[in-house]
């Protein structure tokens, strides 16, 4: 099987894994949704069932108390005949309400989800049979008394109520402990939906977990049946980069790996042949350069003795030109020292000029700080009279505070508030004091430092005035000494003069004996490039033999 048919039959099986967990999964939601609605709609019927068997149960005691109260005061025969009516109308739908709910929880009996619910069920409709008879007990109880009532016999009529209470009381028994089995069938039902919901639950963590376990498997043979032969290619391609081609690759097989192999024998067979060839070239390659080079050496020797012969001629020569070119040489390092020196001058020249100016506006900068640092002791001083406002209100806060004091005292208990007033008012008066005496001391440092301020800005006021005059008697002293060495540059140019015209000769005589030494030079040059040439290509032959001696055939 192919490396892809592999995946994919992987991917596959952990997608019909996936698919069958999803399906399982709807089956199983499905099933509880179907369970709990089935439970929710039962136990909602029935609980609006009873409540309407309740309320028309109800309606017929309001209908007999209709008919008894219209009888004992006074009413005549066609007055309560239409409440008797109305009376028997609502009996006939309580018993046809009850009835049917008897019908219903024995219908409810035959299909029960469990057998605790469908005992449930059973005492359910026990209760209602029991309220059924209940209701014919008082239905026939009722038609004694509105017989007393036809007649006219209060006391029968009286009488035949006293039963009439009992028997309700006795179906309000019935009806509470139907609600007490209605009860226990509807937390059987909600026991019945968490227990199917849990069951469904582990159902399907444990599919899940099949699944899961079943792709870890599907995923591990897919990786080994896809690394291992990775692997061995590894191995063998490691052993050709250590110069092993002695091996063969694996290429049995209609996958990809076997093609693989395949290919790789044959590119290994090549590199043996390709080995082969090079090995027995780079063995002529190296004999030859041996040869080269030692015809080379013979050649470099003959030129190194030319060369000597040449620069013993040129070195005669060269002294006198080296001695002529000193002193030229001089001459044009005084001239640039010279040059140099009138440079310097002119730009301290500039430089003092430059600093005049800055003076200047140094004095003109100093005496700003100076009337700036005045304004700001008149500011200083003008916070110093806020301060001593604010210190009267505190003493005046304070004394305030005292008086508040005296009288909450003589207020006794009435002014026990005012006191505490009072001595908020002093909390606030002493550190409002305080805080103006810190702020008075702060405003005393800053005013001695600005009064030290002011004094050192006259100060530095003077001194710049006094630096300014010794800039200027700088600037004469310096223009004095450049018009000087202008003078000494002149002079020296007019010996350099001289001196060139004297190097001219030597100079002829010193190119020619350049152009033969050059001509020595670059033959000699040849001659070392070809035997270093020689020997780099006997290099290179070695390092081809060694080369070619890694591999292992």
């Amino acid at each position: 099987m192919s490396i892809g048919n592999r995946v994919l039959l992987g991917f596959a099986s952990i997608i019909l894994l996936t698919g069958i967990l999803g399906f399982y999964s709807l089956q199983q939601m499905d099933a509880v949704r179907t369970t709990t609605e089935t439970i929710l709609s039962r136990d909602i019927a029935a609980l609006r069932q009873i409540q309407t068997a309740r309320d028309n149960q109800y309606h017929m005691r309001e209908a007999r108390a209709a008919v008894v109260i219209r009888s004992l005061t006074g009413g005549n025969e066609a007055a309560v005949t239409p409440l008797i009516a109305t009376w028997r109308s609502v009996a006939t739908q309580t018993e046809a309400s009850l009835n049917e709910l008897l019908a219903a929880m024995q219908r409810r009996e035959a299909v029960a989800l469990s057998p605790d619910r469908m005992v449930a069920w059973r005492d359910v409709a026990q209760s209602v049979n029991q309220a059924v008879a209940v209701v014919r007990q008082i239905i026939s109880q009722s038609n004694l008394q509105f017989q007393a009532v036809r007649t006219g016999d209060a006391t029968g009529i009286v009488s035949a109520g006293e039963p009439l209470t009992a028997l309700n009381e006795e179906f309000e028994r019935a009806m509470q402990q139907m609600d007490q089995a209605l009860d226990r069938a509807i937390r059987i039902g909600q026991e019945r939906i968490n227990s199917f919901y849990n069951g469904s639950q582990l159902s399907v963590l444990i599919l899940l977990g099949g699944a899961l376990l079943l792709a870890i498997v599907a995923v591990v043979l897919t990786r080994r049946s896809i690394t291992r032969p990775i692997g061995v290619f590894m191995d063998f391609l490691e052993g050709i980069g250590r110069g092993d081609l002695t091996g063969t690759a694996p290429s049995s097989g209609r996958d990809e790996f076997a093609r693989l192999g395949a290919t790789l024998n044959s590119t290994v067979e090549g590199l043996r042949q390709l080995a082969k060839q090079s090995h027995a070239a780079t063995e002529n390659l190296n004999a030859a350069a041996a040869e080269i080079r030692a015809s080379t050496q013979q050649q470099a020797a003959s030129v190194e003795e030319q060369l000597a012969a040449v620069q013993e001629t040129a070195a005669t020569v060269d002294e006198i030109t080296h001695a002529g070119a000193q002193v030229g040489k001089r001459a044009q390092e005084v001239i640039a020292s010279a040059q140099a020196t009138a440079q310097t001058s002119a730009a301290g020249v500039r430089a003092v000029g430059d600093t005049s100016r800055a003076m200047d506006a140094i004095r003109e900068q100093a005496e700003a700080v100076a009337g700036n640092i005045v304004a700001l002791s008149e500011k200083t001083q003008a916070i110093g009279d806020i301060i001593s406002t604010v210190n009267d209100i505190s003493e005046r806060s304070h004394l305030l505070a005292l008086n508040a004091a005296l009288e909450a005292a003589a207020a006794g208990e009435h002014g026990r508030s005012f006191a505490v007033v009072a001595a908020e008012m002093k909390t606030l008066a002493d550190q409002a004091k305080d805080a103006t005496g810190q702020v008075r001391s702060i405003l005393g440092d800053i005013q001695r430092g600005i009064n030290s301020s002011v004094m050192l800005t006259e100060e530095a006021v003077k001194r710049v005035a006094a630096g300014k005059e010794r800039t200027d008697t700088t600037l004469a002293t310096i223009n004095e000494i450049t018009s000087r060495v202008q003078e000494g540059v002149h002079t020296f140019q007019q010996i350099i003069a001289s001196t060139n015209q004297q190097q001219l000769g030597i100079e002829q005589v010193m190119t020619a004996l350049q152009n033969i030494r050059q001509a020595s030079q670059q033959t000699a040059v040849s001659t070392r490039q070809l035997d270093s040439a020689a020997g780099n290509l006997a290099g290179l032959a070695q390092q081809l033999v060694t080369f070619a001696d890694r591999y292992r055939l």
